[in-house]
């Protein structure tokens, strides 16, 4: 039997066609993208995805978003938000504040179109988490169908599997806020010299590495299995060129390697 034909899965697609019509927030990632996959496949489900394009957002997943419902034949549409001024200084709260400014913007979208609700790609694992975004959720009313149908992140993985997704095996990311220290002011063109970095080091070979930019200096952040490889001297060597051709001074490779929320502050 596949998780397709499990309890899980099949409270998923009940949960989606008794919302008659939503919009989906669509971040480009594992869980936002099965959750489109899943409604796309929901007869009588009036639907769209929106993605909200910050200067703080990877540009490959806006265009992942955009090619991945041409796919599956769900309409698309992608806002362009300018860099809200409660976020510009990076602030503890930043996931909180961003949050409310981009579920501000799709909620708008489902009130124009007279969609009945909002859903995020939030699973039952974030709900265990420190997810200050979550507060943000739960003040907009913003539905969660993953984590309502109690699907886990490895149980998310294994269904876009099923289902042959491109994303079921791709690193979970955060945005590019989380590449600086709090209380950093952000300029788009740093978050664009961050973004080509963490490209750079990602595209030879390093995936889920995190580029972390204390002003000229460069932390990058490497999971256990690619450490072997990071620290060869001929590798060492290729990034350092290539990082300081970005105008970066110091170039170095963290010892305890990747760990989710390294910048964070105690708030």
């Amino acid at each position: 039997m596949t998780m397709t034909e499990t309890g899980k899965a099949a409270s998923l697609r009940a949960i989606l066609a008794d919302a008659g019509s939503a919009v989906i927030a669509l971040s480009g990632g594992t869980d936002s993208t099965l959750l489109v996959s899943f409604a796309a496949g929901v007869s009588g489900l009036r639907l769209i995805a929106v993605t909200v394009r910050t200067p703080y957002m990877f540009s490959s997943e806006v265009k992942e978003a955009k090619l991945f419902c041409e796919s599956v034949g769900v309409e698309h549409r992608e806002i362009v938000m300018d860099m809200p001024i409660t976020v510009s200084s990076n602030p503890p709260d930043r996931c909180y504040l961003c949050k409310r400014e981009v579920m501000k913007a799709v909620t708008e979208t489902a009130r124009e179109g007279g969609f009945a609700f909002v859903f995020d790609g939030t699973n039952a694992d974030d709900l265990l988490d420190y997810r200050p975004g979550m507060k943000a959720l739960r003040e907009m009313n913003i539905r969660s169908p993953l984590a309502e149908a109690g699907l886990t992140k490895a149980e998310i993985r294994e269904l876009a599997r099923e289902a042959g997704l491109k994303v079921s095996d791709k690193p979970s990311n955060t945005c590019l806020l989380t590449r600086f220290p709090h209380d950093t002011v952000m300029t788009a063109e740093n978050l664009r010299r961050a973004e080509e970095a963490e490209l750079i080091v990602t595209e030879m070979g390093f995936a889920g590495t995190r580029v972390r930019i204390h002003g000229e200096l460069v932390r990058i952040e490497c999971r256990s299995e690619h450490f072997a490889d990071i620290i060869k001297e001929e590798v060492r060597e290729k990034i350092s060129s290539a990082l300081k051709k970005l105008g970066y001074k110091y170039i170095t490779i963290d010892a305890e390697g990747y760990r989710s929320g390294s910048m964070n502050k105690t708030i």
